[in-house]
């Protein structure tokens, strides 16, 4: 015997709440009355499950009328309506706080214990009905802890009092009480994990949001820059240089057109960059601004992951250069493992945003390194230094080993 035969989301719904974290008292949804019991009990989809069960109520009520009397008969009949209510009630209970669960299996021994008077140890046959309460009225950890010593009193009691079928009642109700409540927590088990797996699909969509903002933040940033750089270049030759300035205007147009293919290439997560690139651009973003540019020659061999960082830290110190530094040089040095762009401009105030740098900081550190922003060597301007740890390398073809 079983209190609910559940299928489909009645079941989950009904052996989730059974083990679902203790809710506070202001967390319940339905107020502590018999009508907002009942509704709790008919959303958990398993109350009308229950009514099958109730046939084994017969067990204690066809010996009470063995001697029949007006008293008696009444007694049984209204506490075994009050039970049979009490039980199928029995789902809702996990929409209430622990504590509501405890007064109810102690609602459970008062009807028990009346039951006594009337038709004496023909109450052992109620034990299926006390067990199953137990396991889903009680947090799971005290039920089991509950059921066995009831289940032993019980057989001690039928094997003292003649009522072998109680025995048998008990052992049925002890299995299907552990059933019960190990498929809950089964259950409770799996719908955490889930639960977990969502957080993680909600942190790497976080992730992913912050990575594109990052990218376009390092994209845009640095091409609207050069482009407000060149436009403001070629409205000052425009009427000296005509020539030098349709050029800078094809330089806007051409920086703009690989703006919009790079925006495009970093939401779907393709757009590339590297240092390499980013010094050839520099070193003409720099020279339109007014700004000397002192750029490395040649680069060292550097991996796809290093080329891509030190590419993003040159676009970012760039662009700073170019829209806050006010500086007459800036320098570029690349070696395996360090990039940094120094300048001798005016230095970052303390009180400027510094979202480009702060994300640019957390990019280096995601790829094991880590991002110093100081004033230079004399005192002026700004240094803007990517360290990461040395590169693995593989052993000279011609090294001997001991």
């Amino acid at each position: 015997m079983a209190p609910a035969r559940l299928t489909g989301s009645a079941r989950r719904r009904h052996e989730l709440a059974a083990t679902a974290p203790p809710l506070e008292r202001g967390d319940e949804q339905h107020p502590r009355t018999l009508r907002g019991l009942y509704r709790a009990a008919v959303e958990s989809g398993a109350m009308f499950y229950t009514a099958p069960s109730l046939l084994f109520m017969l067990f204690v009520i066809i010996p009470a009328f063995d001697h029949p009397t007006p008293v008696r008969t009444t007694a049984i009949i209204v506490l075994s309506l009050a039970f049979s209510a009490a039980f199928l009630l029995l789902p809702g209970v996990k929409a209430y706080s622990p504590s509501f669960g405890y007064g109810f299996i102690a609602v459970v021994w008062l009807l028990v214990a009346l039951f006594v008077p009337a038709i004496g140890v023909n109450v052992l046959y109620m034990v299926m009905f006390v067990q199953i309460a137990h396991t889903i009225a009680l947090p799971w950890r005290t039920a089991r802890v509950v059921i066995l010593p009831l289940t032993l009193a019980v057989c001690l009691l039928a094997v003292l009092t003649g009522q072998y079928i109680s025995i048998i009642l008990a052992l049925v109700g002890l299995m299907i009480s552990l059933g019960v409540g190990y498929g809950i927590e089964r259950e409770i088990l799996t719908e955490r994990l889930a639960r977990a797996e969502q957080r993680n699909a909600v942190l790497a969509v976080a992730a992913e949001r912050e990575r594109i903002g990052r990218d376009l933040h390092d994209i845009l940033g640095h091409s609207l820059t050069t482009i407000t750089v060149s436009a403001q270049l070629a409205q000052r030759l425009l009427e000296s240089d005509p020539e030098a300035a349709r050029a800078q205007i094809s330089e806007v147009e051409r920086i703009s057109r690989q703006s919009l293919a790079d925006v495009r290439a970093t939401v779907s997560g393709m757009q590339e960059v590297r240092a390499a690139t980013e010094i050839a651009s520099a070193r003409s973003v720099l020279t339109a601004a007014g700004i000397e540019a002192d750029v490395p020659a040649a680069l060292p061999e550097l991996d796809d992951a290093r080329a891509e960082l030190f590419g993003y830290v040159i676009r970012e110190g760039i662009t700073n250069v170019v829209r806050h530094s006010r500086a007459t040089r800036c320098t570029i040095r690349v070696d395996e493992d360090c990039v940094s762009v120094a300048d001798d401009g005016v230095g970052i105030p303390r009180d400027r945003s510094r979202s480009g740098l702060d994300g640019l900081a957390r990019r280096v550190e995601e790829g094991g390194g880590e991002l110093v922003v100081a004033p230079g060597e004399d005192g002026t301007g700004t240094v803007i230094t990517a360290h990461l740890a040395p590169a693995r390398r593989p052993l000279d073809e011609g090294a001997t080993h001991a």
